[in-house]
């Protein structure tokens, strides 16, 4: 299993000044590895057609609605998997983790990988890798604590990759900021491009919700850790 995971929006609470009202971490999974290199290939081939170079990279933010439309169109019958948190800042309680951009971060990409019912499990996860050698190191450190234990292997492997250099990479970029545009209620597009996409959907926790009212309704699961209690610093 490979798991490619980016996030959209920013971990940071000044909303007042700017930053996201939402924190988005998307994780585009693999069951096949050969289906992976499959959908790279896609990707490179789409890079051709649109005649960038091989070093264009796909970033939702920086792509036309065209490219957008077209990337989205490639990828939508290949084989993988959409699960994906969103942080909705007004949800979030812990000093910590409206504190520290690091720990809410870490946190977020912790709490998408645990609580999957077991559709992640044993996977080479692969990590956007921007921040220094130290955060990198620290969030290794922080997710196979939290992840890893005698009776369930969340994570086989972690790596971060240049995401200029990584296509699948820049996908889970490009679902990411799908999901985050639906977020955004003035923007006239902000369902287009998830319709594209939206049946590799698995599922999308907003997290701290009722999601009666939320594009992306995901069931409550009977028995699971209570949803959104992010007051808990002793979860970090």
């Amino acid at each position: 299993m490979l798991v490619f995971i980016d996030d959209s929006g920013d971990p940071g609470f000044k909303t007042e000044k700017g930053s996201s009202l939402v924190f988005i971490i998307c994780c585009i999974i693999f069951d096949d590895e050969l289906e992976a290199e499959k959908t790279a290939i896609k990707i490179n081939e789409l890079k051709r057609r649109l005649k960038k170079s091989d070093n264009f990279e796909f970033k939702f933010n920086k792509c036309s609605k065209k490219i957008r439309t077209e990337f989205l169109k490639v990828v939508a019958n290949s084989k993988f998997r959409i699960r994906a948190i969103v942080m909705p800042k007004a949800n979030i309680y812990g000093a910590e983790l409206k504190n520290s951009k690091e720990s809410f971060y870490n946190f977020s990409i912790k709490t998408v990988l645990k609580y999957s019912f077991g559709k992640i499990k044993d996977a080479k996860i692969r990590l956007d890798g921007h921040g220094n050698r130290i955060f990198r190191n620290k969030l290794i450190v922080y997710l196979r604590k939290h992840l890893n234990k005698q009776n369930r292997k969340i994570i086989q492997d972690l790596r971060f990759k240049n995401s200029k250099k990584d296509v699948l990479i820049q996908l889970s970029d490009m679902v990411a900021g799908t999901i985050g545009r639906n977020y955004q209620a003035t923007k006239t597009d902000r369902t287009l491009y998830w319709n594209i996409i939206k049946k590799r959907k698995e599922d999308i926790w907003v997290f701290g919700n009722n999601t009666k009212n939320d594009p992306f309704p995901s069931p409550v699961v009977p028995g699971t850790p209570p949803y959104g209690d992010s007051s808990e610093n002793g979860s970090l």
